[in-house]
């Protein structure tokens, strides 16, 4: 079985490790999101097009770096998020 290596405990530490986290932390994101959701509700609460345009741009921004970081070509973090025309 040349070519075939059992993972090290250290490996195996990390990737448990990866997939705890990132259990947790998807489903805290997933629980903001649908928050940010319940924003959309005209009943509750009175907002513009433009407010709905930059709150999805920034999370359309966040997904973009997002998925650049797994692909190993990370951009610019720790951007922040608040409207434009305060």
């Amino acid at each position: 079985m040349a070519g075939k290596r059992k993972p090290s405990a250290e490996h195996e530490d990390k990737s448990m490790k990866f997939e705890r986290l990132a259990e947790r932390r998807v489903n805290e994101v997933i629980k903001k999101i649908r928050l940010i959701g319940n924003l959309a509700n005209r009943r509750n609460y009175s907002y513009s097009e433009e407010h709905a345009k930059q709150i999805l741009d920034a999370l359309e921004s966040e997904m973009r770096a997002l998925k650049s970081q797994f692909r190993s070509d990370p951009e610019t973090q720790g951007s922040r998020f608040s409207f434009r025309n305060k």
